[in-house]
Formats: C-alpha cells, structure tokens, sequence
C-alpha cells in the first residue's frame, strides 16, 4: 500500500531518524542546486532501500531523481507539467502533483498523477508564498474528485489534526525536524487510528 505519511526534508539527520518506524516516503526537497540534490538523493534513496518500507522522492527536480534513481518525483504548481513530467519518468515512477481545488486535482490525475499533495490545509512557516489555506472543507472537495488517488494532505500538519482529515495521508515538515524518530512514531499511530485510506 502506498505510504500514508510523507515526509518532506533537506536533511539526512531527519532521513535516519525516520525510517525505520513503518512505511514513509521521504521527500526530498533540496533549495540549492543539482549537485547537492542529487548527492542527498543519493544518500537517502540507500536508507531508504536499507528500510525497506520507506520511498524516496524527489521535489520538483525530474533529473535528478532519475539520475539517483529514486523512486519518483513530485512536482508543484510552478514546476514541470504533470504530463511533461510522466513522459520523462515513463509509467512505473510515482508521480506526485500539488493541487488546492477539485479542477486542479482532476487534471492532474488525468495527466498521469500517481498521488496528489493537496493544500495548503493550513497556515504555515515552512514554505512562503503559498496562497490562502483551504482548510478542512477544501481538502474533502478534493479527496471527493479524485476518488481511488491518493490524496495528501500538506501545510501546517501536525499530529493533533491528523483525526479531522480526510484523503490517505498526511505530508510533514517542521512537524518532523526536531524529532524525526518520535514524531513519525507519532503520525503513524495517530493514521492508523484514524484509519481507513478512502
């Protein structure tokens, strides 16, 4: 089953402290160039590997992740096209689109979108720039469009919200950091107790 949690970050601390625990996708999102991208692909695809319940993904960067060879991409709204990016990787890559409404998230999927991070949910420091969140109401339009796609749930995730989301899973970032091995124990329990996948 695809992971319910994902886990977006630049650190390889963060990688071996949240592997390990249950299956994850690690997501890594590098804001320097190529070369450093590539070389913590590198590193975090072996742990991942050595896991082996853990995926690794690159943010918005196709080349890199098939240089690495990890095991897909995701690709936000100002990144690569879903279907540029899908011809690049070929069929077998997971491909993972941001989207924030059901329109968006219904041309994704149609493009070739494996999963979709949808948000933001809510406010949050992680990332700037990022339009108004859509809260609870707009990620469960979303998760009604796409029904059979994974739907994540990304921006200001913490553990305490997890219960009220709807979609598949949940993608965290500051939420990790300072305790990647006790927060992701964290978020895996709090999805299991949530349940279901829909």
């Amino acid at each position: 089953m695809f992971p319910r949690l994902h886990i977006v970050t630049d650190a390889l601390d963060v990688v071996r402290g949240a592997i390990g625990h249950g299956p994850v996708v690690i997501q890594v999102r590098v804001k320097s160039g190529d070369r450093d991208a590539y070389q913590l692909t590198v590193a975090a695809l072996a742990l991942c590997r050595a896991a082996g319940d853990a995926l690794c993904l690159v943010d918005d960067r196709v080349g890199v992740a098939l240089a690495a060879g990890a095991d897909g991409v995701h690709v936000g709204a100002d990144d690569l096209p879903v279907e540029a990016a899908r011809r690049v990787l070929g069929p077998a890559a997971i491909l993972g689109a941001t989207c924030r409404n059901p329109s968006s998230a219904r041309a994704a999927v149609a493009g070739g979108a494996s999963y979709l991070g949808v948000g933001p949910v809510f406010a949050t420091i992680s990332k700037v720039g990022l339009p108004p969140p859509i809260g609870v109401d707009g990620l469960a339009a979303v998760v009604d469009a796409v029904p059979g796609t994974p739907v994540i749930a990304i921006a200001g995730i913490t553990v305490a919200r997890v219960a009220e989301l709807p979609g598949h899973g949940v993608a965290a970032i500051s939420a990790i950091a300072a305790d990647p091995a006790g927060a992701t124990v964290k978020f895996l329990g709090a999805l299991a107790a949530r349940g279901g996948v829909a």
